[in-house]
């Protein structure tokens, strides 16, 4: 009888250790599902955007998460939980790009040891020169969509007037 009891609780440990297995590969310490790694090129006119930031915005808000990346020398990495370059969830996407010059003058003139005010911040973030069309912007009128697959994916965008 001892013996069938040792061998039940064997295996109840081994279908726990699976069933964490399993667990483990769908999600990580986010509560996310598995993300797939997405990256690649956005250039405008043929150049690389020297800098700026891509936002990857599900087209079924109830089924996805927004995904993230910087611009730098034309090239970007996606990130959805904040975590260094985790990708993003499979499924489709509406991208929008922003790609601005802001010239920090006087902000930085008027940080006296601290942050810049905040109304500077605004006001140079408001004058700030567009290096792509503003068109860009935003996810209806972008015209940029993506689909992330379940691999590892290069997605390319190449910006134009």
């Amino acid at each position: 009888m001892r013996r069938q009891q040792g061998l039940g609780h064997a295996a109840v440990a081994t279908l726990v250790g699976l069933g964490l297995l399993v667990v483990t590969d769908c999600s990580d310490d986010t509560g996310l599902p598995k993300r797939y790694s997405v990256s690649g090129n956005v250039t405008y006119k043929g150049q690389p955007v020297e800098k700026g930031n891509i936002v990857f915005e599900p087209t079924d808000m109830a089924k996805g998460k927004f995904a993230t990346g910087t611009i730098e020398n034309g090239y970007y990495t996606l990130s959805t939980s904040g975590a260094s370059k985790d990708g993003a969830l499979p499924g489709d996407y509406k991208v929008v790009v922003v790609s601005k010059l802001v010239d920090m003058t006087q902000v930085e003139a008027n940080r006296n040891g601290g942050s810049g005010r905040q109304d500077d911040i605004y006001k140079a973030e408001k004058k700030a020169k567009s290096l792509i069309p503003k068109k860009y912007e935003r996810s209806d009128t972008s015209g940029l969509t993506a689909k992330v697959e379940q691999k590892s994916n290069t997605i390319n965008f190449d910006l134009t007037d």
